[in-house]
């Protein structure tokens, strides 16, 4: 008698490929579903949670941090906040709309990024010189007594 042989296929490269990929798909959907970040909510309200991971609510820094016409940079904060008239403070992000890059200094009225020489108003965060050609995007910041915090 001889033994009985069942033909057992290996499976095909298409096969494999497929299945890897299908796979993958699936990890980095569940990886992108809806947390109910709140993100199309008005941030600013730290009784909700939002302090802890977007920075909101947190110190900035003191008013007399930021020099009258002038201003800072808070890389970890990924904002900009610069002092344009005495009392008046405005935010910005701090990555150039340029190449991305993150800006670097407040020198001389503007913010500067130092990748390509890109300059922009410590007023409105407009274009001053290029090659950027798009302002810098508004921050949310409160000023409460001599405290700035992001809203």
């Amino acid at each position: 008698m001889t033994a009985s042989h069942e033909s057992v296929s290996a499976p095909t490269r298409r096969t494999v490929v497929a299945a890897v990929g299908a796979a993958g798909i699936a990890a980095a959907l569940s990886a992108c579903g809806s947390s109910d970040d709140s993100s199309s909510e008005p941030s600013g309200d730290a009784t909700k949670g939002g302090a802890a991971q977007d920075g909101s609510g947190k110190e900035l820094a003191r008013t007399a941090d930021i020099p009258v016409g002038g201003g800072k940079v808070f890389g970890d904060a990924g904002v900009v906040v610069t002092q344009p008239k005495k009392g008046e403070f405005k935010a910005f992000t701090n990555i150039c709309t340029h190449k991305q890059c993150p800006v670097s200094a407040v020198e001389g009225g503007t913010i500067n990024c130092p990748c390509h020489g890109s300059k922009y108003s410590i007023e409105d965060g407009s274009v001053k010189h290029p090659p950027a050609t798009q302002p810098l995007a508004a921050k949310e910041i409160t000023v409460s007594g001599d405290s700035i915090t992001l809203a």
